[in-house]
């Protein structure tokens, strides 16, 4: 008797107190509609693409962990190619030399130009292409270029010997300035910077949009990975895309931070195929 009354007892306490009745959720799936959905609907979804751009938050961890998640999700179901805006083109041959074995850890950090957050972010991603035995894309335009634009325009590119100019998307890029994502960067800058900083940007999402499409295989799904500015609102590295190759299935993901997950914000509405909406007290890896 005595051991139903405490038992009994303890449920009254934990049913009373909000840390024990009360879900807490690292993040919620939503649809561009802002519909809740599964984790394993969205990879139902993926798996019939050809290009998937998934947008993160470079410090969010739960971004980062999603990625492995679903690259590991897909791989049995598709042949994979994998490619991120974390490597510049002109450092794919040693990512390739290290995906073969022919250099450790410490050699590509040495010879790469490897982001900070790279041990604990990104070589999960890297290791499992090169475990799994996958193409990985370095698809990034060398940060070097993307400076000489935001000083002096896509002229500032001309002078660029052959070699350097195989490292970029090709010339002229096409550049739209009315494109949404680029008006608002300037808006963000406050006029600082000058009409150069959008078109540097714009290099950044040709030059990816350029080796996906390079590294594409027929009949493979390419996933990719890169900043969400990159990629939301159906932009940047799409637009690209989808003028080179209208054809393609493509698919977005991206990555959103709200103080409350259980509806999504309408500013956050519309701006992926699947929007990642991670709690505003996450954690962050730098």
């Amino acid at each position: 008797m005595m051991t139903r009354f405490f038992a009994l007892l303890l449920s009254l306490l934990f049913a009373a107190s909000p840390a024990f009745s009360q879900s807490k959720p690292a993040y919620v799936l939503y649809n561009a509609a802002g519909k809740k959905i599964s984790y394993g609907k969205m990879i139902r979804a993926l798996k019939e693409k050809d290009i998937v751009l998934f947008g993160e938050y470079h410090n969010n961890p739960i971004a980062h962990w999603l990625q492995l998640s679903t690259t590991k999700d897909l791989h049995p179901q598709r042949r994979l190619v994998l490619g991120a805006e974390m490597f510049e083109a002109d450092n794919q041959d040693v990512l390739d030399r290290y995906l073969r074995g022919e250099i450790d850890a410490k050699g590509l950090d040495t010879l790469a130009r490897l982001w900070k957050n790279f041990p604990t972010d990104y070589a999960p991603l890297v290791n499992f292409a090169r475990d799994s035995h996958l193409v990985f894309a370095a698809t990034n335009i060398p940060r070097r270029y993307a400076s000489r634009i935001s000083k002096g325009g896509f002229e500032a590119l001309d002078t660029l010997s052959a070699q350097e100019k195989s490292w970029i998307a090709p010339l002229p890029m096409a550049y739209d300035a009315e494109l949404p994502g680029y008006k608002n960067m300037l808006a963000m800058m406050g006029g600082h910077g000058g009409p150069n900083i959008p078109k540097a940007q714009a290099s950044k999402d040709a030059t990816m949009a350029y080796f996906i499409l390079k590294y594409f295989q027929p009949g493979s799904l390419f996933l990719h990975f890169n900043g969400a500015y990159h990629s939301e609102n159906y932009e940047g590295i799409l637009w690209y895309l989808r003028r080179q190759r209208p054809e393609l299935k493509y698919a977005t993901i991206t990555t959103v931070s709200q103080k409350n997950l259980k509806r999504l914000l309408a500013e956050n509405k519309g701006k992926a195929d699947f929007i990642i909406c991670v709690d505003e007290d996450m954690t962050t890896t730098y």
